[in-house]
């Protein structure tokens, strides 16, 4: 009985892998009776491109004065609208002038004394200068009023030091525009007591037309893009031109220039600093406001360019294309993007100038299976 079971397990499964191989034939049968998938294919070319990073930054004044007062007194009255624009040389703030007049009244007074004590001096100098001849004057003297006089004569110079500082000092009792451009809010009204050269600031004025744009590189960013300049895979441009996309997603309407780049490597960040100047005729751009750059990083001669929706990614993540083979056979294959340049990956790695590339019918096939390429022109419309 039991042999007479093993007898019929053995011949069940003979039966079931008989079944079992007859169904995959069927299958590959039909698979080779189906006709191959149609495919839209478009040919892989290299052309020259200009390679653009976009990177992020922030607008900066292009100049920026602190007002601050250089003499100490009582502020009696502000001359200027909080948010104008102002002129050099324009007067923002009066401080109470009454001290430093006085001052330079008694510093001319002085400078009257020391006149009158240099012509004494002066003319006392010359008669013993023709005393001491004729030895009608000692020689000490003759050397004391000569003494006198000089020293009349630095009375004089000192004098006159005292009244260019007064006169200064009665200059700065005006607060005056260092510079041109928009003023912010003011810190003091009228009334408020002020001290020379004090920390805080009676208003600031930021100059905004032109206006900087500091641009934040990575030091990663710049020792590759270096080292693909150095292989000869980009090769520079003198192409400085920056141009901004804004807070909103719109692009700015004027481009910049690219100015400088810092030297140091931020050690809290590892960036590096680029700067770029914008004309701002419309006050667009004010400081502080996030920007995206987008600036030329060099010129790729054989760059290889594909839509994006030939690109698809395996299991693994990585960026897949499918290509057509000689024999019209799908052919997967892997590949390395870069950046994205008008709904385009650029393709550094995997793709030859002449290769096949599917681009529509992605969803139809696989590896392996038979296609009917049907190449893609520039004005057919895409699907």
């Amino acid at each position: 009985m039991h042999k007479a079971l093993k007898v019929a397990a053995v011949i069940s499964a003979a039966i079931w892998i008989t079944a079992c191989g007859k169904a995959e034939d069927a299958a590959q049968a039909q698979q080779q009776q189906q006709p191959p998938s149609p495919v839209g294919v478009m040919t892989v070319e290299a052309v020259s491109q200009a390679i653009t990073v976009e990177l992020p930054g922030r607008s900066r004044a292009f100049l920026e004065a602190e007002v601050r007062p250089q003499v100490s007194g009582i502020i009696t009255k502000r001359a200027f609208t909080e948010g104008s624009e102002v002129s050099q040389g324009q007067s923002l703030y009066q401080i109470d002038s009454a001290t430093y007049k006085a001052a330079l009244v008694s510093a001319e007074a002085d400078l009257a004394s020391a006149n009158a004590a240099l012509a004494s001096a002066k003319a006392k100098a010359a008669r013993y200068a023709q005393l001491v001849k004729t030895n009608a004057v000692s020689k000490q003297d003759f050397d004391e009023t000569e003494a006198a006089y000089k020293e009349a004569q630095a009375a004089v110079t000192v004098a006159k030091a005292a009244i260019n500082t007064a006169n200064i000092n009665l200059e700065y009792t005006e607060v005056k525009a260092p510079i041109s451009g928009r003023i912010g809010k003011s810190s003091v009204t009228a009334g408020a007591l002020v001290t020379a050269n004090q920390a805080t600031t009676l208003a600031t004025i930021q100059q905004l037309d032109p206006i900087n744009v500091d641009i934040v590189q990575s030091s990663v960013q710049l020792l590759r893009l270096k080292a693909n300049l150095r292989s000869g895979q980009l090769l520079k441009s003198d192409n400085a031109k920056v141009s901004l996309m804004l807070e909103d997603g719109s692009t700015y309407d004027y481009e910049g220039t690219l100015q400088f780049a810092e030297v140091n490597v931020d050690e809290t960040t590892g960036s590096v600093t680029l700067r770029a100047e914008f004309p701002n005729p419309d006050g667009t751009l004010l400081p502080g406001m996030y920007v995206r750059a987008q600036l030329n990083a060099g010129q790729d001669p054989q760059a290889i360019l594909v839509p994006q929706r030939a690109i698809t990614r395996n299991n693994k993540g990585q960026a897949v294309a499918m290509l057509v083979d000689k024999d019209n056979k799908v052919e997967m294959r892997v590949v390395k993007t870069a950046e994205v340049i008008d709904n385009q990956w650029r393709i550094v790695e995997g793709l030859a100038p002449g290769d096949k590339l599917i681009v529509e019918g992605l969803q139809k096939i696989r590896p392996g299976a038979p296609v009917s390429p049907q190449v893609l022109t520039a004005d057919q419309p895409q699907k």
